[in-house]
């Protein structure tokens, strides 16, 4: 006998050897099998979308990237790549290739390893679905006996047709959607021979032969890949010759790959998962749309960039160092409560804190309409008065009294309500605190959706208590809403991956307060704008109206505002608490930024005006008495007397 042919005996005694030892292994471990039954219910980990209202796509949530389509629609030449290059005979073979097992055994006696791996499709498949990757005969075993159950409840396309979706192909792309559009920008149904051959290679080593890794290995894998084709008959020669001289340039990375409005996006995801739960979120292939408007996101993030970037160089010239100034921007639709824009600062990738929906900062003066909007409730007009003169409260520090001051400085006398709101004085407001009393007023700003601390002493009138600027927005639509509270909602609805409704927002309404004393205060804050501190924005063109709020030693600076569609607000001030710098005001450091913002957001409504109710009269009044006078004094609001 020959001795190459007594090895050769010797070889397959030993592989006999060692195929019984490893049945006795995986005949030990036949209990511990995944029952196969559960791909019934498999659902394959799958991309789930945000978007805007405008139907923008703002962030993709995943944790693999994977985008499922069906057999149909994956070209035929990756499919015959595939089988190729991995295993052609998929479709003659009952899920094992006795062969190859042969001969993968010989070689790994021959190198004491598992050098070979000898898989099908359909057991590389059940290693993904159910088992780990390490090389053991126990793992082989039941990799096998896997296969041999899939292939006995499913038919060959559909094992084809998971195994497609199911596979990582490298650069963080499973499946063969995600990775035509990581390699070639396009879905898997345009790929070309060349593309779809480079895909077919990449489950081999999908880390070393990734194109965006390694261009020139990729090139030589695919080569390699049309050349098995042309063997098996798959393409002609000149169809491989073109295809083999292709080059391959990487797809061009685009803005829209990254999240869109990332402080929003936070907000919703966190949203969505108290509501559906982490695996749903970011497994569940679930839609969910939102009420953003991409439109008017630009527009926010443009005008607080545009105006810290000038508050920026302000602070500079007069020597400020330390912290950067900070900014937030909130728009909502005042009728449906929905989050339009959302800004919670000046760039995400250094601080992801929102400082829109999160940060409780002083609102100053800006808080003040609170207060007014109770006293408007509980019978004052905007023609009653109050005397802007020094007065003292028990309460200061050190037992000492309190005495408020005006931010100008200064005394008037006797003024209406409405001057004191329009000019922002102090000391009148702290007046009308303490006629109304506190507790009043806080219960008040409950209703009106403020759920931060509030201090139960008359420095609130002056916002020493923090809130979010969302809440403030919020409390501020409900005067052009006619006393209507809606709360802020970010999500319209969200869908599951079969298209079927499994949540949906819808605005959440209750009243604050009497229509005809929302349409008073609006009148009132028409007043800040025309005649008052809000006087930067008068030009807008537009029916608006707002309050600025300052903060002692101008540590923030706010404007919050509305017209009859949409109210905003906006916060400027630094994480620190430090002083934005002298004269840096909610006029100067904020109302610009509102303005930016809302001269985009309605350029393109048509003109409306706020409500105003029968009951409601507009007289002329001398601003300091209230009396009515002729002339060219204020117009204001006020209940009809004879009604």
């Amino acid at each position: 006998m020959k001795k190459s042919l007594w090895i050769k005996l010797s070889l397959l005694a030993v592989a006999a050897i060692a195929c019984g030892v490893a049945a006795a292994a995986g005949f030990s471990a036949i209990r511990d099998l995944p029952e196969i039954r559960s791909l019934e219910q498999y659902a394959p980990s799958t991309v789930s979308r945000i978007y805007s209202a405008d139907r923008v796509v703002l962030a993709e949530l995943y944790v693999e990237k994977r985008d499922p389509v069906k057999l149909e629609q994956i070209p035929d030449n990756l499919v015959d790549a595939l089988i190729t290059t991995e295993d052609r005979q998929f479709y003659e073979h009952s899920g094992l290739d006795l062969k190859g097992i042969l001969r993968a055994v010989i070689t790994d006696i021959k190198t004491w390893s598992f050098a070979e791996g000898a898989s099908t499709i359909t057991q590389q498949l059940a290693k993904t679905l159910f088992l780990t990757p390490e090389k053991s005969l126990e793992r082989k075993f039941k990799e096998a006996v896997l296969a041999l159950q899939m292939e006995r409840r499913y038919t060959k396309d559909e094992i084809l047709e998971m195994y497609l979706n199911q596979v990582y192909f490298g650069s963080g792309a499973y499946g063969v959607q995600t990775a035509a559009q990581a390699y070639y920008a396009k879905p898997v149904s345009e790929l070309d021979l060349a593309e779809c051959a480079l895909i077919a290679g990449l489950p081999k080593s999908p880390s070393s032969y990734s194109p965006l890794i390694n261009p020139e290995l990729a090139i030589q894998r695919r080569n390699i890949v049309l050349r098995q084709m042309l063997e098996t008959g798959k393409i002609d020669r000149q169809t491989y010759e073109k295809a083999a001289e292709s080059s391959y340039k990487a797809p061009e990375k685009t803005p829209g790959k990254k999240t869109k409005a990332p402080y929003f996006i936070d907000y919703v995801k966190q949203k969505i998962e108290d509501a559906i739960g982490w695996n749903m979120l970011y497994k569940g292939g679930v839609t969910i749309y939102t009420t953003l408007s991409w439109q008017l996101q630009q527009a926010a993030e443009h005008a607080v960039k545009q105006g810290l970037s000038g508050l920026g160089a302000r602070m500079k010239r007069k020597g400020l160092s330390g912290n950067p100034p900070q900014g937030a921007l909130i728009a909502m639709d005042v009728q449906t409560g929905g989050i339009l824009a959302m800004v919670g600062g000046r760039n995400y990738g250094e601080s992801s804190y929102n400082r829109a929906t999160t940060a409780r900062r002083q609102p100053g003066s800006a808080f003040k309409p609170i207060i007014y909007a109770c006293a408007i409730e509980n019978g004052f007009s905007q023609d009653s008065t109050l005397l802007d003169a020094p007065v003292s409260f028990p309460g200061g520090s050190d037992g000492r009294q309190w005495r408020p001051e005006n931010y100008s400085g200064g005394y008037e006398g006797e003024i209406t309500l409405r001057k004191a709101l329009t000019d922002s004085k102090n000391i009148p407001s702290v007046r009308l605190l303490a006629k109304i009393g506190p507790k009043a007023a806080i219960d008040f700003a409950r209703g009106m959706g403020i759920n931060s601390p509030l201090s139960s002493d008359l420095t609130m009138t002056l916002g020493t208590s923090g809130v979010t600027l969302l809440e403030l927005t919020s409390a501020y639509s409900v005067f052009p809403n006619r006393g209507m509270l809606i709360k802020p909602r970010a999500v319209e609805k969200v869908l599951g991956p079969d298209g079927r409704v499994i949540m949906q927002e819808r605005p959440e309404k209750r009243i604050a307060m009497s229509r005809t004393g929302a349409a008073i205060m609006t009148d009132m804050l028409k007043g800040v704008i025309n005649e008052g501190t809000g006087q930067r924005a008068e030009d807008l063109g537009y029916e608006i109206a707002g309050k600025t709020g300052t903060t002692d030693e101008c540590r923030d600076a706010l404007f919050v505002g509305f017209s009859p569609d949409i109210a905003a607000g906006v916060w400027v001030g630094r994480d620190d608490n430090s002083s934005l710098g002298p004269y840096e005001t909610g006029a100067r450091a904020a109302l610009p930024v509102w303005k930016t913002f809302m001269k985009q957001a309605l350029k393109d409504r048509s003109l409306k005006y706020f409500d105003f109710p029968g009951e409601l009269e507009q007289v002329r009044i001398d601003p300091y008495t209230g009396k009515k006078v002729s002339g060219e004094k204020g117009v204001i609001a006020r209940l009809r007397k004879n009604r």
